[in-house]
């Protein structure tokens, strides 16, 4: 009889695991059930109870095994939610791109409405816009310290191009069309370093910032009157100064103390007298910092003018003849 019931027991236990749904896998704790397989016997006494009046106690039974539970699916309303969320596109810090951040990771507009640092190349505070056929050039983040604007096509430097740019160390516009440039288009950048603007159509040459170490204006129109008198006079700090092919007729004087580099080559100089470079009255006086004057390609021939060079370090190069 008791062996009748337990097989009674099995067949309906496994009825029951084999239509339950299999969706979602759950483990239960055998420790959370009263009873298992082995504790039957003690459930109920079948030995005296006739096989139709049997009674079987399911539910306190541990099943064997995982069983999967059906789970409903999300109400359409929170998957609309969902779908809403994920399309939005976030930022790194979280921020969404129609926010107020947008504006200040991809720097400020350009005239097309555009960000610049989506047009140019932001890295830190280095703005890249080479090769971008820019006709003038774009508004820039506030602290921006290095610019490149290389083989574009801009044709005019404005007075409001560089404003406000504090910051700004390095401004390399090599190979545009720049023919004009507005007098305070520099002046008024207080840490402004390096200025480049070799390969264009330079014919006058602005007031610059006495801050400047470096300067390259080769390969412009400068001329005759391109550039002011005096116009490297105070800057202290200048070490190196570029205005090769500028068809230039003169040395531009006076050149700063401790300039380092003067390269003139290509132009249209014709004379050097003996105080362009030394002191005629102080016969002791050296020049020690400049040590490379350029002069080849000029309708000079320095061997006329020998005390123009007895201050310096090294003789300029260009013809003796």
């Amino acid at each position: 009889m008791k062996m009748l019931a337990r097989l009674v027991l099995g067949l309906v236990i496994f009825n029951a695991a084999g239509t339950a749904p299999t969706l979602e896998p759950i483990n239960y704790d055998s420790e959370t059930y009263d009873a298992t397989l082995e504790d039957l016997d003690n459930v109920y006494n079948y030995e005296n109870i006739p096989i139709g009046q049997a009674e079987i106690e399911i539910a306190t039974v541990m099943p064997s095994g995982n069983r999967e539970l059906l789970t409903p699916p999300p109400p359409p309303e929170e998957a609309e939610e969902e779908e809403e969320e994920e399309s939005t596109p976030r930022l790194i810090d979280g921020s969404s791109p129609q926010g107020p951040e947008f504006t200040g990771v991809l720097g400020p507009h350009t005239n097309e409405d555009f960000p610049t640092c989506l047009l140019c190349t932001c890295i830190s505070t280095t703005v890249y816009c080479d090769d971008h056929e820019l006709d003038a050039i774009p508004a820039l983040p506030k602290n921006t310290a290095y610019f490149y604007s290389r083989f574009n096509r801009i044709k005019k430097i404005n007075k409001n191009d560089f404003a406000s740019l504090n910051d700004l160390r390095r401004i390399d516009l090599t190979s545009n069309l720049i023919s004009e440039i507005d007098e305070d288009a520099f002046r008024k950048l207080p840490h402004l370093r390096e200025l480049v603007l070799r390969d264009n159509k330079i014919r006058q040459l602005p007031e610059l910032p006495n801050t400047l170490t470096f300067i390259d204006i080769s390969n412009n129109r400068l001329g005759r009157k391109g550039i002011k008198q005096e116009a490297f006079k105070d800057m202290y700090d200048l070490h190196h100064l570029y205005l090769t092919d500028n068809n230039l007729d003169h040395i531009p004087l006076p050149l700063p103390e401790n300039l380092q580099a003067l390269h003139l080559q290509n132009n249209n100089i014709l004379e050097m007298h003996e105080d362009t470079f030394c002191n005629v009255k102080n016969l002791t006086y050296i020049r020690k910092a400049l040590e490379d004057i350029r002069l080849d390609g000029n309708p000079i021939n320095l061997s006329k003018t020998p005390q123009a060079y007895m201050c310096l370090p090294r003789l300029p190069i260009g013809s003796l003849v």
